[in-house]
């Protein structure tokens, strides 16, 4: 496949093996069994690599089976709001609430307006990039968070820091979601991090699938 033909189509169950080894892409597989082909990235040992999901180069069939998948597994916790990390979570955001039947969401962001107020925000990193950054919510959309049930929900939750980073900024404002939310729960780094902030956290993660930390074997790659 070529770059640009990855995340445009979801696949019947058992199209392709998942035991491996894979030599350009993974298959990652939905609750129901079918299967979105994901890049696989190297990592700079050379000996590791990560599927990889970058949802807004995503066809709009993906993205709306991944919102529709995420917020079934999300009813179940009676969420009244939605809100959505920076950057690529948005776009998984926005359409999960509306699958949950709301009118809104609250996004977070990086970009700070006049308005916004420091204490109001937090320092934000990712694995996909090393420019530093903060973390912002909008002071006037508080009203629609605080005294909510609240889904925090990014794309991919791999670290975990872009999640910490949300938990951290909400918890400033005394909000403390009851689920987090991803499509794609990438090798189980997170678990180690979310659990160092409270032991509560991982359980409450829930993701459409999950991916592993993949070892480099002969020509291609084994889970």
């Amino acid at each position: 496949m070529t770059p640009h033909e990855f995340w445009q189509e979801i696949h019947p169950p058992d199209s392709f093996d998942v035991d491996g080894p894979h030599s350009t892409f993974y298959p990652a597989v939905f609750g129901d069994g079918r299967q979105l082909q994901l890049p696989i990235r190297p990592l700079a040992d050379g000996q590791h690599a990560l599927a990889s999901l970058i949802i807004n180069q995503a066809s709009f069939a993906v993205v709306e089976a991944l919102a529709k998948e995420l917020a079934r597994k999300l009813e179940s916790f009676d969420v009244d709001v939605v809100v959505g990390l920076p950057t690529l979570g948005l776009t998984l955001a926005s359409e999960v609430a509306r699958h949950l039947g709301h009118s809104r969401y609250v996004p977070l962001g990086t970009s700070r307006k006049f308005w916004y107020l420091d204490d109001l925000s937090v320092p934000m990193s990712s694995i996909t990039t090393q420019q530093p950054k903060r973390l912002y919510i909008d002071p006037r959309m508080l009203p629609l968070v605080q005294g909510k049930r609240v889904a925090l929900v990014d794309d991919v939750i791999s670290s975990g820091a872009s999640i910490i980073a949300g938990l951290s900024l909400l918890s400033a404002s005394g909000i403390e979601p009851v689920v987090i939310g991803a499509a794609m729960l990438q090798s189980d780094r997170w678990r180690e991090s979310l659990s160092a902030v409270s032991a509560k956290w991982p359980d409450r993660v829930r993701g459409v699938f999950a991916t592993p930390l993949l070892k480099h074997a002969g020509d291609g790659w084994l889970a």
